[in-house]
């Protein structure tokens, strides 16, 4: 990623309504209201490894998301575009930073890693490369690993990888593949214990990587989009630290003004 002078908060405000990262955001709500449903349903795809205490019905889901994304709250509102606010972007990834500020404070043992292909993993990139240079020790337990064909995660097939020091799974074509699946995570954690190590003190994360860590104990802050209630969940009951609302799935370089100003407010620019 380019290097990009951090934006002020007003201007890093403007961008992510300009490039959709927020506000006015291309997730359609049909799609929204669908998942938000599947996660009520407990399907293991729309819960990202994790299991919610609460009863978590539809109605409780839009709600929920309403006040920690800014989705519209109105249930008859099912179909168009939904919204993200980016305010509240903005809240959670100043959050995010101060928990990256504390892990190069304390030069922590770090996972980071992404279910996205292209979108943010750059800006997971940019975050390594700064935890690092901070002398934070990057962890990647269980290279190789080969995800089983559960049919619970879409059959889905590949092996974990590590692309810049950026946990992904690479599917059978050889390149990372978009996964949702909490069984990578998992089998990270499984890796450490067999080796006789600890869990990593912090996962920077998205999807299942991310809410297979929270689920697990540790400390993990994502990235999540307003089609993705399950890490919101997990914020709520206080299994994930810090759940980002933006959309997931823009252009890369967009994301770049956004990750300065997490690194910026991280004192790790």
């Amino acid at each position: 990623m380019a290097r990009v002078t951090a934006p002020t908060r007003a201007e890093l405000r403007v961008h992510l309504v300009d490039s959709r990262i927020a506000g006015e955001v291309d997730t359609p709500r049909e799609g929204n209201l669908a998942n938000f449903r599947r996660l009520s349903r407990r399907e293991p795809l729309y819960l990202f490894g994790l299991e919610p205490a609460g009863a978590w019905t539809e109605d409780d889901v839009l709600a929920l998301m309403a006040d920690r994304c800014g989705v519209s709250a109105d249930p008859d509102h099912r179909y168009g575009q939904d919204t993200i606010d980016p305010d509240r972007t903005i809240d959670r990834l100043e959050a995010m930073a101060d928990r990256l500020r504390s892990a190069a404070e304390r030069r922590e043992r770090v996972l980071v890693a992404t279910g996205h292909p292209v979108g943010l993993r750059p800006t997971h990139t940019a975050v390594a490369r700064a935890l690092a240079a901070a002398g934070c020790t990057l962890l990647t337990p269980a290279d190789g690993w080969e995800h089983p064909a559960d049919p619970d995660y879409e059959h889905q097939q590949g092996t974990v990888g590590y692309l810049d020091g950026i946990g992904v799974l690479n599917g059978r074509h050889g390149g990372p593949d978009h996964t949702h699946s909490p069984l990578p995570m998992r089998a990270v954690l499984a890796d450490l214990a067999a080796g006789g190590e600890a869990p990593p003190d912090l996962v920077v994360a998205d999807h299942g990587w991310a809410g297979a860590a929270g689920q697990a104990g540790i400390d993990a802050v994502g990235f999540a989009d307003c089609n993705d209630p399950a890490l919101f969940v997990g914020e709520a009951e206080g299994r994930v630290l810090v759940s980002v609302p933006l959309d997931d799935n823009v252009a890369p370089y967009l994301y770049a003004p956004l990750t300065a100003y997490l690194l910026t407010a991280a004192g790790l620019a």
